[in-house]
């Protein structure tokens, strides 16, 4: 009995009724009859082979495929994580900077902060003497 796996079978109406013939033929003709028999048979493997090789084939061209999208994708993620450093270093050094920004407005505001003091004291006292100076030219002109 003929078997035809996944591939299309190619019999003709005389390859169908071997049975038949077995029966009414001689033995040479039997023989003849199971060459071509395995014959067919031996076509439908090659065809049914041919066919999941080519099933196989189409199968890995789609794994390329994939293979390469997966390479761009991690091409594309190896520029991100490398933009994302460079900004995260441009942060830490704006973070750098402003603290030492900072610092430096610290000081100067301490500074300032003694410079006027240290003015209103000059010009409180300079009002001070202005005023005695001022009595005393006062008490004279009045003697």
């Amino acid at each position: 009995m003929l078997h035809c796996y996944a591939a299309p079978c190619s019999y003709n109406a005389q390859e169908l009724d071997i049975e038949s013939l077995r029966t009414s033929t001689s033995p040479q003709q039997t023989r003849l009859l199971q060459s071509r028999q395995e014959v067919v048979f031996l076509d439908n493997e090659i065809t049914f082979n041919e066919a999941i090789i080519e099933e196989r084939e189409q199968g890995i061209r789609e794994i390329q495929e994939q293979i390469g999208e997966v390479n761009e994708i991690f091409k594309d993620l190896a520029v991100l994580v490398n933009d994302q450093g460079v900004m995260i270093d441009d942060i830490s050094s704006n973070i750098d900077n402003s603290q030492a920004a900072t610092a430096q407005a610290t000081a100067q505001l301490r500074k300032a902060s003694k410079t006027q003091r240290a003015n209103s004291s000059l010009t409180c006292l300079l009002i001070l003497i202005f005023g005695i100076v001022l009595l005393i030219v006062i008490i004279v002109v009045l003697v």
